[in-house]
């Protein structure tokens, strides 16, 4: 993790620019804009998220409610953080609160719905943190894909956390995403 008064000093402009210019790493921004510059992801976890993301464009392809992206697109969070999960969907409503503009960058916008997949590198108590900061900022549905233990986990505002053991499951996008279904057996090893 950086930290320093220069560091906490980035505009988001700045943040962004330094992003632009450091394009080969993964960089998020903390709330208290630390900035964290995570390892690549190991190729079975990056399998995963693959899966989870092409599930997912799919769905959005057929039913054209907003966008699906991948890893790669970060998020201005109302907290001031930065975060890009390994999956993501913005539906056509919350696009049209940002311009085009603001799409050239991070929107400062929350999506609808995420998934983030457990890296090697990554603590599962980080990630859980990391989701529970995605409700606070609005995201209104998320699954935690945990493929070393096989252990799903839903997040929604209001309810707690739900566990699913197993990834011969499907987990539901209901009601955030009409008719999505993440089949689990997609992502096993």
């Amino acid at each position: 993790m950086l930290r320093g008064a220069l560091i906490a000093g980035f505009s988001d402009d700045e943040f962004f620019q330094f992003c632009q210019e450091n394009d080969s790493a993964r960089i998020e921004r903390t709330a208290d804009h630390e900035i964290i510059i995570m390892p690549p992801a190991g190729f079975e976890s990056s399998f995963s998220s693959g899966q989870a993301y092409g599930s997912l464009y799919v769905w959005q392809r057929q039913t054209k409610l907003g966008r699906a992206v991948e890893s790669s697109a970060g998020y201005l969070l109302p907290d001031g953080a930065v975060l890009s999960p390994d999956a993501s969907w913005v539906s056509s409503e919350r696009l049209a609160t940002v311009s085009a503009a603001q799409l050239q960058k991070f929107p400062p916008l929350c999506p609808d719905f995420i998934i983030e997949v457990k890296s090697p590198s990554d603590s599962l108590k980080g990630l859980q943190a990391k989701m529970e900061q995605w409700l606070q900022n609005g995201v209104r549905l998320g699954f935690l894909l945990n493929t070393e233990t096989e252990t799903a986990y839903v997040y929604a505002p209001g309810q707690p956390m739900q566990t699913v053991q197993g990834f011969d499951k499907e987990l539901s996008g209901e009601p955030v995403l009409p008719g999505f279904r993440l089949d689990l057996r997609e992502l096993k090893r």
